[in-house]
């Protein structure tokens, strides 16, 4: 019987002080660049709650990650494969932009459980829910992992559409072009369990595809009120 790794527990841990100042530099070259060159505007982001929430936006484009950094001063955390934090020197850097590492091909549960602390350590966590880098105006098969991790660790999510980034760089372009960016922020959705099961841990699978199931719904309205501001298509 071949040996099995174990999932490995995180917990959280107090954010470093120079962690936050690598990181408040990169978001202001980042900003600064989205907006000489994407012309990037935010719309809503009043909404964004206070304490960890999970961060979920549309996937149209290369240029996502950095465009979501001018969404908000605060450190935003991003998941990312473990190979690039192994190289000397690179791993620290990558994790005083926010991010940290997961274990592809190993259990999901190991991935979770890092991202409950990152949520249980009160810092906003960015999940693309789904999965990929898609194509036109619809956004279909949302995954469950942003739904199951905030119910399990009872925070928000917070749809964001994305208007123009597919234009701008989408995923069958070579070479980006320099148009306009619009983020919507969309209303955040807080989740409730329909059943306990005789524990407060248990999360029940309606209550996954429920949570879903509005989530999808919250994206698509964001990214359609971005498209149309911008003059582009959107799904009637």
């Amino acid at each position: 019987m071949k040996d099995r790794k174990k999932p490995i527990h995180f917990v959280a841990r107090p954010v470093k002080s120079w962690e936050l100042y690598a990181y408040g530099f990169a978001r202001t070259l980042v900003h600064f660049v989205n907006k000489t060159v994407w012309r990037i505007s935010v719309e809503g982001a009043e909404k964004l709650p206070d304490g960890p929430f999970i961060l979920t936006p549309v996937h149209r484009s290369y240029l996502d990650t950095p465009l979501v950094a001018s969404l908000t001063t605060r450190r935003l955390r991003y998941m990312g494969k473990d190979g690039v934090f192994n190289i000397w020197g690179f791993g620290a850097i990558l994790t005083a932009l926010g991010g940290f590492p997961v274990h592809r091909g190993v259990a999901d549960r190991d991935a979770m459980s890092r991202c409950v602390a990152v949520l249980s350590n009160g810092e906003p966590l960015v999940l693309f829910p789904e999965g990929t880098r898609n194509s036109g105006p619809k956004v279909d098969d949302v995954l469950e992992g942003a739904a199951y991790l905030a119910l399990k660790a009872n925070v928000p999510i917070v749809p964001v559409g994305i208007g123009g980034a597919e234009r701008a760089w989408g995923r069958d372009q070579k070479l980006p072009r320099f148009s306009k960016v619009l983020l919507v922020v969309g209303d955040p959705i807080y989740p409730s369990r329909t059943s306990a099961a005789g524990s407060k841990r248990h999360i029940s699978r309606s209550d996954i595809t429920k949570l879903t199931e509005e989530l999808q719904h919250g994206i698509q309205i964001a990214f359609d009120q971005a498209q149309e501001k911008l003059g582009l298509s959107a799904v009637k």
